[in-house]
Protein backbone atom coordinates (compact mmCIF):
# COMPACT_ATOMS: atom_id res chain seq x y z
CA UNK A 1 0.00 0.00 0.00
CA UNK A 2 1.32 3.41 -0.93
CA UNK A 3 1.93 6.26 1.49
CA UNK A 4 -1.44 7.21 2.98
CA UNK A 5 -2.40 10.84 3.54
CA UNK A 6 -4.81 11.44 6.38
CA UNK A 7 -7.83 13.38 5.15
CA UNK A 8 -10.61 15.26 6.88
CA UNK A 9 -12.99 12.41 6.06
CA UNK A 10 -10.75 9.94 7.87
CA UNK A 11 -10.65 12.27 10.89
CA UNK A 12 -14.47 12.51 10.76
CA UNK A 13 -14.98 8.74 10.63
CA UNK A 14 -12.35 8.07 13.28
CA UNK A 15 -14.72 9.54 15.84
CA UNK A 16 -17.66 7.50 14.53
CA UNK A 17 -16.29 4.09 13.46
CA UNK A 18 -12.65 3.07 13.21
CA UNK A 19 -13.55 0.12 10.96
CA UNK A 20 -14.94 2.63 8.47
CA UNK A 21 -11.59 4.45 8.53
CA UNK A 22 -9.86 1.28 7.30
CA UNK A 23 -12.53 0.57 4.66
CA UNK A 24 -12.40 4.11 3.26
CA UNK A 25 -8.61 4.25 3.23
CA UNK A 26 -8.53 0.97 1.31
CA UNK A 27 -10.90 2.22 -1.36
CA UNK A 28 -13.87 0.09 -0.33
CA UNK A 29 -16.79 2.20 -1.47
CA UNK A 30 -19.91 2.49 0.67
CA UNK A 31 -23.41 1.87 -0.75
CA UNK A 32 -23.80 4.91 -3.02
CA UNK A 33 -27.59 4.53 -3.07
CA UNK A 34 -27.83 5.02 0.68
CA UNK A 35 -30.29 7.90 1.35
CA UNK A 36 -27.88 9.51 3.82
CA UNK A 37 -25.22 9.76 1.11
CA UNK A 38 -27.78 11.28 -1.28
CA UNK A 39 -28.82 13.86 1.33
CA UNK A 40 -25.19 14.73 2.04
CA UNK A 41 -24.52 15.29 -1.67
CA UNK A 42 -27.65 17.43 -2.00
CA UNK A 43 -26.62 19.63 0.93
CA UNK A 44 -23.10 19.87 -0.43
CA UNK A 45 -24.42 21.06 -3.78
CA UNK A 46 -27.21 23.38 -2.67
CA UNK A 47 -26.56 24.69 0.83
CA UNK A 48 -24.65 27.96 1.03
CA UNK A 49 -24.47 28.37 -2.77
CA UNK A 50 -23.23 31.95 -2.52
CA UNK A 51 -20.11 30.91 -0.63
CA UNK A 52 -16.98 29.58 -2.30
CA UNK A 53 -17.31 25.80 -2.60
CA UNK A 54 -14.96 22.87 -2.11
CA UNK A 55 -11.45 24.22 -2.27
CA UNK A 56 -8.68 21.62 -2.53
CA UNK A 57 -5.44 22.32 -0.69
CA UNK A 58 -3.14 19.35 -1.11
CA UNK A 59 -4.80 16.35 0.51
CA UNK A 60 -7.62 18.29 2.16
CA UNK A 61 -10.89 19.59 0.70
CA UNK A 62 -12.57 22.52 2.36
CA UNK A 63 -16.32 22.97 1.88
CA UNK A 64 -16.16 26.76 2.13
CA UNK A 65 -13.21 29.13 2.27
CA UNK A 66 -13.77 32.84 2.87
CA UNK A 67 -11.82 35.88 3.90
CA UNK A 68 -13.67 38.35 6.11
CA UNK A 69 -12.04 41.44 7.59
CA UNK A 70 -8.62 39.99 6.77
CA UNK A 71 -9.40 36.71 8.58
CA UNK A 72 -9.50 33.32 6.84
CA UNK A 73 -12.66 31.39 7.70
CA UNK A 74 -13.14 27.73 6.86
CA UNK A 75 -16.71 26.45 6.72
CA UNK A 76 -17.69 22.81 7.07
CA UNK A 77 -21.23 21.83 6.06
CA UNK A 78 -22.87 18.88 7.81
CA UNK A 79 -26.41 17.57 7.53
CA UNK A 80 -26.87 17.24 11.28
CA UNK A 81 -25.25 18.31 14.53
CA UNK A 82 -25.65 14.74 15.82
CA UNK A 83 -21.96 14.18 15.00
CA UNK A 84 -20.81 17.55 16.36
CA UNK A 85 -17.60 16.26 18.01
CA UNK A 86 -16.56 14.44 14.84
CA UNK A 87 -17.31 17.51 12.72
CA UNK A 88 -15.48 19.80 15.14
CA UNK A 89 -12.33 17.69 15.02
CA UNK A 90 -12.50 17.43 11.22
CA UNK A 91 -12.67 21.22 11.01
CA UNK A 92 -9.89 21.55 13.60
CA UNK A 93 -7.76 19.26 11.41
CA UNK A 94 -8.30 21.58 8.45
CA UNK A 95 -7.33 24.58 10.56
CA UNK A 96 -4.21 22.74 11.74
CA UNK A 97 -3.20 21.87 8.17
CA UNK A 98 -3.66 25.51 7.15
CA UNK A 99 -1.61 26.63 10.16
CA UNK A 100 1.21 24.25 9.14
CA UNK A 101 1.26 26.13 5.83
CA UNK A 102 1.44 29.55 7.49
CA UNK A 103 -2.28 30.38 7.23
CA UNK A 104 -4.06 31.27 10.47
CA UNK A 105 -7.81 31.00 10.47
CA UNK A 106 -10.94 30.08 12.29
CA UNK A 107 -13.77 27.76 11.44
CA UNK A 108 -17.51 27.51 11.43
CA UNK A 109 -19.59 24.35 11.40
CA UNK A 110 -22.81 24.80 9.43
CA UNK A 111 -25.89 22.66 9.84
CA UNK A 112 -28.31 23.98 7.17
CA UNK A 113 -31.26 21.72 8.01
CA UNK A 114 -31.09 22.92 11.62
CA UNK A 115 -30.26 26.53 10.67
CA UNK A 116 -27.41 26.31 13.15
CA UNK A 117 -23.77 27.44 13.14
CA UNK A 118 -20.96 26.75 15.59
CA UNK A 119 -17.64 28.62 15.69
CA UNK A 120 -14.49 26.53 16.00
CA UNK A 121 -11.10 27.84 17.12
CA UNK A 122 -8.03 25.60 17.03
CA UNK A 123 -6.64 25.10 20.55
CA UNK A 124 -3.44 23.53 21.84
CA UNK A 125 -5.53 20.73 23.32
CA UNK A 126 -7.05 20.02 19.90
CA UNK A 127 -3.60 20.00 18.32
CA UNK A 128 -2.42 17.37 20.83
CA UNK A 129 -5.51 15.27 20.27
CA UNK A 130 -5.15 15.50 16.48
CA UNK A 131 -1.50 14.46 16.69
CA UNK A 132 -2.61 11.28 18.49
CA UNK A 133 -5.58 10.73 16.15
CA UNK A 134 -3.48 11.05 12.97
CA UNK A 135 -0.98 8.51 14.30
CA UNK A 136 -3.79 6.15 15.32
CA UNK A 137 -5.48 6.48 11.91
CA UNK A 138 -2.21 5.51 10.23
CA UNK A 139 -1.90 2.54 12.60
CA UNK A 140 -5.43 1.41 11.69
CA UNK A 141 -4.93 1.92 7.96
CA UNK A 142 -1.70 -0.07 7.82
CA UNK A 143 -3.30 -3.08 9.53
CA UNK A 144 -3.62 -5.99 7.05
CA UNK A 145 -7.37 -6.35 7.76
CA UNK A 146 -10.12 -4.07 9.03
CA UNK A 147 -11.09 -4.15 12.65
CA UNK A 148 -13.91 -6.62 13.28
CA UNK A 149 -17.37 -5.08 13.04
CA UNK A 150 -18.68 -3.73 16.31
CA UNK A 151 -22.37 -2.92 16.65
CA UNK A 152 -22.82 0.75 17.56
CA UNK A 153 -25.85 3.00 17.32
CA UNK A 154 -24.64 4.50 14.03
CA UNK A 155 -24.76 1.13 12.22
CA UNK A 156 -28.45 1.22 11.30
CA UNK A 157 -28.01 4.23 8.96
CA UNK A 158 -24.47 3.45 7.80
CA UNK A 159 -23.78 3.00 4.09
CA UNK A 160 -21.32 0.20 5.00
CA UNK A 161 -23.97 -1.70 6.99
CA UNK A 162 -24.43 -4.49 4.44
CA UNK A 163 -20.67 -4.89 4.14
CA UNK A 164 -20.25 -5.32 7.88
CA UNK A 165 -23.36 -7.27 8.76
CA UNK A 166 -24.19 -9.51 5.76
Amino acid sequence: MENIKVTGSLIWYYYICKREVWLMAHGIIADQENPNIDLGRFLQDYAYQRDKKEVSLGHIKLDILQKKDGQVIVGEVKKTSKFAQSAKMQLAYYLLELEKNGIAGSGVLMFPKEKKREKVELTDEMKKELDFVVRDILRIVYEPRPLPPKKIHYCKNCAYSEFCWS
